[in-house]
């Protein structure tokens, strides 16, 4: 180490002597040849004996004169003066997580609707959810009482988990409605009018729920638990829980869905007969599918295969259907082919019956609606990116298909009915193996954030086997709709088209004959103005022709219908 600081030392010092013989410093490239890398030892080292002498004059710094010489430029840019721009942002609006609605109409139609919800932390919430409309009535020609009433109350709980959230709902809906319908080809008088009571009351107490995972097998599940029952104690339990799996392999994926579903329901009296009507179901079901995913099209083989338990009549039965489903992009997302094959099995129940027509009897005769096959094709996309369409024709084959076809009268107002449901003013539940035909055209226009229109045409080809005509089936369906949001008001519209249906009339005393229900057309109207970001004034019209048609055999609708009200949205 020494070796090496006093070599350093000693070249230093020589190039020291050599810059001192020159004023001018004098640069020069020279070629070095490395033959061997040098390694010093320590007897290499030479040793200064005297310190040289060093004349400060020699390293003084020279003086450096330097002048600039400006030549002007010609310039023909003029540069413009910039002004300020302010910046413009719209408030946000302000989003309120609760809301009441209350209004009135004629009628004497009050409505009312509550939604409030809290959590306790991020992960959860919980709220409840109000329902009220009713109606006095006042139909034109109406003889009984025509109100109705619909009450719900829902109550809810959701957790949001790392891997998992889960929901349960919890609530009842009541409902009150009147068999107005009484036949217009009786002379009724005051007595038989008076001792008929028309109402029926329905009382639906429910519970369901469901739970989401996150990269697991298990994927999904849902559970439905419904307990109906009404004033003239018919009771049914319906229960359903359906679980999901799912297996991706590589690109595809492989789901299998499991239902189990119990239903069983007794009504205490047959039609015009005295004696109880039970049924009781109990369906076991496994849909596998296998779905391929790719940038073209998607294909879904699949199939669903159920056991289904007849437990009052011990007729227990196997079902399988197809589930195959293609699509592909002819055109990017212009036009997209698709055609299928799928079938089902449908448990029809009193509740759901009583949701499509709430004037039947408590009487029916419940069965499963086969249906064994189901075949489509269509196209669907967007002509433009406003513009987007779907058209589908299918043809289906279903067993034990539900209708609604109007009961017999037992009486002909010259004596008294046993039940109030017995003077054909309800209906019956019939089944039909029947196989239809139907193409649907869907058409919906985006020209704006704030106006879009559209509306899809429907038309069935029915083929009944055992009864001569389809009952109360249209064949002609449409729904055109219209809807523009400005800054603080909106006004949407909705036109409805339902064509002829037919209905068997059997009256308590001459020929049974076939009725025509005419076509209709329903327009209604609704439209709202913000008067601020918590108050909201409302409109409803409904059926503003005030044609007072008739939706089932002898039950018109109210007329032109007005409903006006206010909503507050809030945070607690």
């Amino acid at each position: 180490m020494k070796k090496s600081i006093s070599f350093s030392i000693l070249s230093i010092i020589s190039l020291s002597f050599f810059a001192q013989e020159k004023a001018k410093d004098t640069l020069k490239t020279d070629e070095i040849i490395v033959v061997k890398p040098y390694t010093p030892t320590i007897s290499a080292a030479y040793k200064i004996k005297t310190n040289p002498k060093l004349d400060p004059t020699q390293n003084e710094k020279e003086t450096i004169n330097y002048s600039f010489f400006s030549v002007p430029v010609a310039s023909t840019f003029t540069p413009t003066k910039g002004t300020a721009q302010s910046v413009v942002r719209e408030p946000l609006e302000k989003v309120y997580e609760n809301f009441v609605a209350a209004g009135f109409g004629n009628y004497g139609t009050p409505y009312l609707e509550v939604f409030i919800h809290s959590n306790s932390h991020q992960y959860n919430d919980f709220g409840a959810f109000i329902k009220h409309q009713s109606s006095s009535g006042g139909i034109d020609g109406i003889l009984v009482d025509d109100g109705y009433s619909d009450s719900e109350i829902n109550l809810y709980y959701k957790q949001f988990e790392r891997y998992y959230n889960w929901e349960f709902i919890a609530g009842a809906q009541h409902n009150v409605q009147n068999w107005y319908g009484l036949p217009n080809d009786i002379i009724y008088n005051q007595t038989f009018l008076d001792a008929l009571d028309p109402k029926q009351t329905y009382l639906n107490i429910f519970a369901e729920g469901n739970i989401d995972f996150d990269d697991a097998i298990f994927s999904h599940g849902t559970f439905n638990l419904n307990h109906f029952s009404d004033k003239y104690g018919s009771g049914e339990l319906h229960a359903y829980v359906a679980p999901t799996f799912e297996f991706p392999l590589s690109t595809d994926l492989f789901t299998t869905d499991a239902s189990l579903e119990f239903l069983s329901s007794q009504f205490d009296n047959a039609y015009g007969l005295i004696g109880a009507v039970k049924n009781s179901f109990l369906n076991l079901g496994v849909m596998p599918t296998f779905q391929v995913l790719r940038e073209d099209y998607s294909l879904d083989i699949g199939a669903k295969v159920y056991y289904s338990f007849d437990l009052e009549n011990s007729n227990n039965k196997f079902y399988f259907y197809p589930d195959v489903t293609f699509s592909y992009k002819l055109m990017d997302e212009t036009v997209i082919a698709f055609a299928g094959v799928t079938g089902d099995l449908e448990q029809n129940s009193y509740q759901k019956l009583t949701e499509e027509n709430p004037f039947v009897s408590p009487t029916l005769n419940l069965l499963q609606t086969d249906q064994q096959y189901n075949a489509f094709i269509g196209a669907k996309g967007k002509l433009s990116s406003t513009v987007s369409y779907n058209i589908t024709g299918s043809y289906k084959n279903e067993n034990n298909k539900a209708q609604f076809m109007s009961n017999q009268a037992l009486t002909d107002a010259t004596i008294p009915v046993n039940e109030n449901y017995e003077a054909g003013n309800s209906f019956d539940v019939v089944y039909d193996d029947i196989s239809t035909i139907n193409i649907t055209a869907e058409l919906s226009v985006d020209l704006s954030k704030e106006f879009n229109f559209g509306g899809n045409i429907s038309y069935n080809n029915y083929s009944p086997t055992n009864f001569e005509e389809v009952w109360n089936l249209p064949d002609f369906t449409s729904t055109l709709f219209a809807k523009y949001n400005a800054k603080n008001w909106y006004i949407g519209t909705d036109l409805y088209f339902v064509g002829e249906r037919k209905d068997f009339i059997m009256p308590f005393i001459g020929i049974d004959t076939v009725k025509t229900l005419d076509a209709y057309v329903d327009l209604n109207f609704n439209a709202g103005y913000e008067f601020s970001d918590r108050l909201t004034a409302f409109a409803k019209l409904n059926n503003v022709l005030s044609d007072n048609y008739e939706r089932y055999s002898n039950f018109e609708v109210q007329g032109f219908q007005v409903l006006a009200g206010v909503i507050y949205k809030f945070d607690f």
